[in-house]
C-alpha cells in the first residue's frame, strides 16, 4: 500500500515537470511561429526579421527554462525526501505508520529505521480542542462576572 502511495506521489510530481516542460516548449514554438509568419509585423507593424534579436530571445527563453527546471527538480527532490518522514504526535508521541497511530514503544520494538517528524494524532487533537474550548468558556464566564459586578 505504501509503495502505491509513493508511486502516486511520484507520478504527480513527474506531472509537474511534464507540464512545466510542455509550457516552455509552447513558448518556444510560439516564438518560432511568430518569426516564421512575421505575426508581430502584421499586428504591430514592427520592422522585418532580425536574426540576432530573435536568436537572443530564444536563448533567453532557454536559459530561463534551464534555471526554472533545475529549481523545480531541487524542490521536488526535497519534497520526496520530506515525504519519507514519519509523523510523531507532539503530545503523546504516537507514531503514524501506514495510516495507523501506534505508541512509540511498539513502533520501536518493530525495529524500523525511519526518520521522524512531529504531527498530532486524532485523539490528542480532540483533547487539545476540548482544552481550548474549556479555556474560552472559562474566560467568557470570568468576563461576565466582572461585567455584572
Amino acid at each position: 500500500m505504501e509503495d502505491v502511495i509513493h508511486m502516486e506521489s511520484r507520478s504527480k510530481l513527474s506531472k509537474v515537470l511534464l507540464y512545466q516542460n510542455v509550457g516552455f516548449l509552447v513558448i518556444i514554438s510560439l516564438g518560432f511561429l511568430d518569426e516564421l509568419t512575421r505575426l508581430s509585423w502584421l499586428l504591430f507593424g514592427e520592422a522585418g526579421w532580425e536574426f540576432r534579436k530573435s536568436t537572443l530571445g530564444m536563448l533567453m527563453v532557454l536559459a530561463v527554462w534551464f534555471l526554472v527546471s533545475m529549481s523545480t527538480r531541487r524542490i521536488l527532490d526535497r519534497l520526496r525526501y520530506l515525504e519519507k518522514f514519519m509523523r510523531v504526535c507532539a503530545w503523546c508521541h504516537d507514531i503514524d505508520y501506514k495510516g495507523q497511530w501506534m505508541p512509540l514503544e511498539r513502533f520501536l520494538q518493530q525495529g524500523f529505521d525511519t526518520p521522524t517528524t512531529h504531527g498530532i494524532c486524532p485523539k490528542c487533537l480532540a483533547e487539545q480542542k476540548a482544552a481550548i474550548e474549556r479555556g474560552r468558556q472559562a474566560k467568557a464566564q470570568a468576563a461576565l462576572k466582572t461585567v455584572s459586578s
